[in-house]
């Protein structure tokens, strides 16, 4: 009995040694099946948008080559979410055109997005967007977890739902596609709201062509015939099922059309480009010129609040391939440079700046006058006419001019050139700013960063027209004898407190003076001093004659010896400063000037007669007459007639 005891034992305890153990076993190969799996890195090709990716954090794999200018990106360092991913990823500099993975993350919509050049990427800007995102290096944050698969806002995440139904569907009807409908309701129906639900879409019938609705603006629907309609339910009753045979049709997407650019604003220019047609250049480097157009626009940032861009091919006669408002915005005009073809003929740039003078800058062809004008010349080795003349007309109208020279002469073609130095005769400045020298074609695109930069420095702009570096301005200076010697030098400072504040060269701002009693005197003339040292040394040795007070005859006798010699892209100016009433009659020369174009200031001091200020001026006479009570108060109208100059010049268009 007692041996049946312990065998009864040994066998209990046996048993729970072998549960023991195998319990242990069990356990860990159930910690084993617990272990979380290995993060998977989604990849998403490079024309994903962040906004079609619900996920507010997530890691993905960007492929090779997203540097493409199809791929759009809006912004620079915080991205509008309707931004490919990949393509922002390069531009922020955190990939390289070879791929690899990043990290993005949502963050609130912006009221505007800079668009910028980096990293060979061009990204637009736009006034606002509803959600943005950032992109850094792709790795994980510690305690943070990131989704092996994203989702999607579009209908691809309905259809991954809806996966099973489409495949069984198409089991039973072989070629059959499978269509989403989104049934909604308003809040208080008794039915329950139906969101991707899978349903099959009947066979076209033979011979009919269905095609993808085109997008809708935000909140509309394709206004096209449709026979398959979106079911939606509004009415606070429940509504009967749509008949046998009615298919529902996916509700379209609200997403709104892609955002187009309205432009950099930190880079509004009225650029035109002067390409060369000519038959040397060849149709190789032909088109290696429109690659680079096509680049320069696309860094540029095309739209109506930023650059504008216009081209002129030049060959024997310069014509124009498209102005300033035939495309509004970089894809528009890649698409139209490319279909620019060869023209041929000589290289006569001279008569092209003249052409784009007094054609291309124009209102009807979408000069806008607040923009500075900019001409930008690329030439294949050398002009076959003179440039001087027709670019410093060119200046004079304000326009900035750029050359572009690529492969010039060698030293035994110099012979060849017929205006040596052609180069610094026609550009604003000789300052190497306006001027880029390429030894070959093929290393034109190292120059694309340095001329766009230029282009949008407006503050270096030094040919754009301002009221201080545009006109020919003619000081009339009464020298009678109620004047005295004390107060005529008062009036000469007075003339050049006026002169120093305007920009004086011999293309910007020139500056003449005549001084008159009963008879007139040509003190210097508008083409005698281009510096504005020289002009206020000249004002300082002008002497006192004395006299009478013959100011009909001064205006004449100023229209004839100073505003004959103005050039015809100056803004003429007279400013006439007496301190009596006139010996002779001032209605028909004050006239006379008005119908020439010159706008007259009229600058009464003591015992000038406000009448008669009135009929010298330029209409109307409140902005255009003065009247102080003594030559020591003179100095006080200088800030108001500096505005006034300034207000009238800004009111008018630039050219």
């Amino acid at each position: 009995m007692g041996i049946v005891v312990l065998t009864m034992k040994a066998s209990v305890i046996e048993m729970f040694l072998v549960l023991l153990v195998t319990g242990v076993h069990s356990n860990k190969e159930m910690t084993k099946k617990s272990k979380r799996p290995k993060f998977t890195v989604p990849q998403i090709s490079c024309d994903v948008k962040a906004g079609k990716i619900i996920n507010p954090e997530f890691v993905v794999k960007c492929p090779a080559g997203c540097q493409d200018p199809k791929y759009h990106v809006y912004g620079t360092n915080i991205y509008a979410s309707y931004s490919s991913v990949c393509g922002a990823a390069i531009h922020s500099g955190v990939l390289s055109n070879s791929g690899g993975k990043i990290l993005v993350q949502k963050v609130a919509g912006q009221s505007g997005y800079k668009g910028s050049y980096s990293n060979g990427v061009q990204s637009l800007s736009l006034p606002r967007w509803r959600e943005s995102f950032v992109v850094s290096e792709g790795k994980s944050q510690k305690g943070a977890t990131y989704p092996s698969v994203l989702t999607y806002s579009s209908s691809k995440s309905t259809a991954a739902k809806a996966d099973e139904t489409t495949k069984a569907y198409q089991k039973s009807s072989p070629g059959a596609t499978a269509q989403t409908a989104t049934l909604t309701q308003v809040p208080g129906t008794m039915a329950a709201e139906a969101t991707s639900t899978t349903l099959p879409r009947p066979p076209a019938s033979a011979g009919l062509t269905t095609s993808s609705p085109r997008p809708q603006p935000v909140g509309q629907r394709s206004r096209e015939p449709d026979p398959w309609p979106t079911i939606t339910y509004t009415s606070r009753q429940n509504k009967p099922h749509p008949s046998p045979g009615f298919v529902p049709k996916e509700e379209l997407s609200t997403e709104s059309l892609e955002p187009v650019s309205q432009g950099d604003p930190n880079c509004k220019v009225d650029l035109s480009f002067l390409i060369d047609g000519s038959s040397s250049i060849g149709k190789r480097r032909f088109r290696i010129q429109k690659q680079f157009l096509v680049d320069v626009a696309q860094a540029l940032d095309i739209g109506p609040a930023g650059p504008l861009m216009g081209v002129v091919q030049y060959g024997d006669n310069p014509a124009t391939q498209f102005n300033l408002r035939t495309h509004m915005n970089s894809q528009d005009l890649k698409t139209a440079i490319e279909k620019i073809t060869h023209k041929g003929g000589l290289s006569n740039i001279g008569r092209a700046i003249n052409f784009v003078t007094k054609s291309f800058f124009s209102k009807a062809n979408g000069n806008r006058g607040s923009a500075p004008n900019v001409a930008v010349v690329v030439v294949d080795g050398w002009p076959t006419d003179k440039v001087e003349e027709a670019s410093q007309l060119a200046r004079e109208s304000g326009i900035n001019i750029f050359f572009i020279t690529v492969e010039g002469a060698v030293e035994s073609e110099k012979q060849f050139v017929m205006e040596p130095n052609f180069s610094n005769k026609a550009v604003c400045r000789t300052n190497s700013f306006y001027s880029l020298n390429v030894p070959s074609w093929f290393s034109l695109h190292k120059t694309l960063q340095p001329l766009v930069k230029r282009v949008c420095d407006t503050d270096r702009l030094a040919c754009s027209k301002t009221c201080f570096n545009s006109a020919d301005i003619g000081f009339v200076i009464d020298g009678s004898s109620s004047v005295g010697t004390g107060n005529f030098r008062t009036v000469l400072q007075f003339v050049a407190n006026l002169s120093k504040e305007f920009e004086i060269s011999e293309t910007d701002t020139r500056i003449g003076a005549v001084q008159y009693t009963y008879e007139q005197r040509l003190e210097f003339g508008f083409d005698e001093y281009s510096t504005k040292a020289d002009i206020l040394n000249a004002i300082k040795r002008v002497g006192y004659w004395s006299g009478g007070t013959s100011t009909g005859a001064a205006i004449n006798y100023a229209l004839e010896q100073l505003f004959k010699k103005s050039k015809p892209n100056k803004r003429k100016l007279m400013i006439l400063i007496t301190d009596g009433r006139s010996y002779d009659n001032v209605r028909i020369p004050a006239m006379a000037a008005h119908n020439k174009g010159v706008i007259t200031y009229a600058i009464g001091v003591a015992w000038a007669a406000p009448d008669e200020l009135e009929v010298i001026a330029t209409h109307p006479a409140r902005d255009h007459s003065f009247f102080v009570d003594e030559f020591d108060n003179l100095h006080k109208s200088v800030p108001q007639i500096l505005r006034n100059i300034c207000t009238e010049f800004n009111s008018q268009p630039r050219n």
